[in-house]
């Protein structure tokens, strides 16, 4: 009997193991997963992006342009030692320049919008890599994150959900299920399930790495803070906060500081949050983390004077939704719009109610008092058949 029992645990083991990994690989290659997210992804980096090239309009010669202090020559001499390329150094013509932030515009726009989302995708992370490598000591650093991102956005699938090659598709589907189906080869077949299932694994493994990246980020930035002194003792957004750098409104920021305890709370919250992020990615603790860290990069964003770090972060937490919460916005937002105009119309109709009394039809009485005849008519009245009422007089 233990050598049965010893032999049963070892295939056990085996058995167990097969079927975790028979999961994995249809969760690999089954569906895409997070098509809602991914979409999030594009609109949320490519918004961004192009917010940013139009916020720094009147300043892009000064920063990328023939009239940046960090010259193309010094740019090429930096692209030798780190193996960087950018297409804004080709040339040191100002119209060439001006051609290129023109396309990075319509790249950014497009690929917001959808529109062919494989080629634009690619142009896209070609715009942010060429613009980071061009100026890479003249940003703030939130377009680190952004270039990381656009680059892993060209294995999604980002352009099957809220995009035009969406509705170019859904327009396309009713044409293509009453046309009959062509007679290919098994070889054609057989390409094009492998071609598909090619772009689920691709895009899976993107969405995967998108996740990982954004924990490892987390992690990592709470790992350091609990190695410093300031961020135990405490301290540390209190020296934040003094910084000339970071302080775009130094009466908001003299107003935070002044709290004292509320700024150590913010601290311990802070690094509490990042260094617990990876480990309740799994349960429903995921959704007030979420909350939690969104009012975090919100205030980054207002009080450091950080828009486009907080708002890429903003957008990378959207890969941690799931689809069904993406596909029940549209329903919420319906019934809220629902519930604000009965909630007009209730007031109107109130308004409207109880100024002028209901008025008794032919033959119904239209108040509460009797009509009171004199006995001399009432053989009359009767007579004649029902009439409205009449209400006696004073004098009567």
């Amino acid at each position: 009997m233990q050598s049965e029992t010893h032999k049963a645990a070892p295939f056990g083991a085996e058995r167990w193991l097969a079927d975790r990994i028979t999961t994995a690989w249809h969760l690999l290659t089954g569906r895409p997963v997070s098509l809602y997210a991914a979409s999030v992804l594009r609109i949320g980096y490519g918004l961004l992006y192009l917010i940013f090239l139009l916020r720094e309009f009147p300043h892009r010669a000064e920063i990328w342009g023939p009239d940046s202090p960090w010259t193309p020559a010094l740019a090429r001499e930096l692209f030798e030692q780190t193996g960087w390329r950018s297409i804004l150094a080709l040339s040191d013509s100002r119209a060439y320049f001006e051609f290129c932030y023109v396309l990075a515009l319509v790249t950014s726009a497009l690929f917001v919008l959808g529109w062919r989302t494989r080629v634009m995708s690619v142009l896209f992370a070609v715009v942010v890599c060429s613009f980071h490598a061009r100026a890479i000591f003249m940003t703030d650093g939130g377009d680190n994150l952004v270039l990381l991102m656009a680059i892993y956005l060209v294995l999604t699938a980002c352009g099957r959900r809220w995009s035009l090659d969406a509705r170019r598709a859904r327009l396309k589907a009713p044409r293509a299920d009453s046309a009959p189906e062509p007679a290919g080869s098994r070889l054609a077949r057989q390409l094009r399930e492998s071609r598909t299932t090619l772009i689920t694994v691709v895009h899976n493994c993107g969405m995967l790495v998108i996740a990982a990246q954004v924990c490892l980020l987390y992690g990592s930035a709470g790992l350091y803070k609990v190695q410093g002194p300031s961020w135990g003792g405490g301290t540390a957004l209190h020296y934040v906060l003094n910084l000339e750098l970071f302080r775009p409104w130094p009466a908001l920021s003299h107003f935070v500081d002044e709290h004292t305890l509320l700024i150590a709370i913010a601290g311990y919250m802070t690094v509490l949050l990042q260094v617990a992020f990876p480990f309740v990615l799994f349960g429903r603790l995921k959704y007030p983390v979420l909350v939690m860290l969104l009012g975090m990069h919100i205030g980054i964003a207002v009080v450091m004077g950080l828009p486009l770090f907080s708002g890429a972060m903003i957008v990378a937490d959207a890969v941690f939704l799931p689809d069904r919460f993406y596909t029940l916005l549209p329903h919420l937002w319906r019934r809220a719009a629902q519930r604000m105009n009965s909630r007009r119309s209730v007031p109107e109709r109130a308004a409207g109610s109880g100024t002028v009394p209901t008025q008794g039809g032919p033959g119904t009485l239209g108040s509460k008092h009797r009509a009171v005849l004199p006995a001399d008519r009432k053989d009359a009245t009767l007579a004649a058949g029902p009439a409205s009422p009449q209400v006696p007089s004073e004098s009567s």
